[in-house]
């Protein structure tokens, strides 16, 4: 979903672009560290539920994803979830800043519209998809997480200690370190993007790729 968005140029996936997806090291929580297997594995499951389609065009089989269409959300929603998913429990003003480059809201009013609709998606088409967390100690805002994953404990979803809080003296606000890690994240993609293209015309055109030697 976030590639899709962010790299559509090089959407849909190769597995081995999967993999460097998921191990990304930043704008993720939590962190993941993959194989090829797993990620094929992963990929085959998620092809069994129609979440996953698989796509030929050039030398390598190529993924995308089918979320919205099964889930049945709209793109607003479809980008809140996708979010929730890769960065964890966050308030609606963070939302609002990481989905950016996927989804521009208005405001945050809008964001919380989106999540109060799926929070209150009825039974029959599925149940709540979000739900709002209780406060935590010493945050100024509740915070959202996806139940796509089964029920969340409040607990598990708090903050590490030690954790600064929005407001407590920290360099750095929640929305500015937000704004960052996106900055950083979308950086990381356009490389990487460069890095495929660079890969591909040293194939056409029968030259070493950069760092190998002959």
């Amino acid at each position: 979903m976030e590639k899709a968005r962010t790299v559509p140029d090089s959407y849909p996936l190769t597995l081995n672009m999967v993999v460097a997806g998921c191990n990304q090291k930043t704008s993720r929580d939590p962190l993941m560290s993959i194989d090829e297997a797993q990620a094929q594995l992963a990929l085959d499951a998620l092809k069994s539920i129609a979440l996953v389609f698989e796509s030929s065009g050039g030398r390598a089989t190529r993924y995308e994803h089918n979320f919205q269409r099964v889930a049945g959300v709209p793109e607003q929603s479809a980008a809140l979830l996708g979010l929730l998913m890769l960065r964890g429990p966050q308030t609606s003003g963070e939302l609002r800043i990481n989905t950016e480059r996927w989804h521009r809201f208005a405001d945050i009013s809008s964001v919380e519209g989106f999540l109060e609709e799926m929070q209150d998606r009825p039974e029959d088409k599925g149940g709540p998809l979000v739900v709002k967390l209780p406060r935590a100690p010493g945050a100024r805002e509740q915070r959202w997480a996806h139940l796509l994953g089964g029920p969340v404990e409040a607990a598990a979803s708090a903050p590490a200690a030690g954790g600064s809080a929005p407001g407590d003296g920290a360099a750095l606000s929640t929305g500015e370190l937000a704004h960052l890690q996106t900055r950083l994240g979308a950086l990381e993609a356009e490389v990487s993007q460069l890095r495929g293209t660079v890969q591909r015309l040293c194939a056409e055109l029968g030259l070493s790729q950069p760092g190998q030697t002959e």
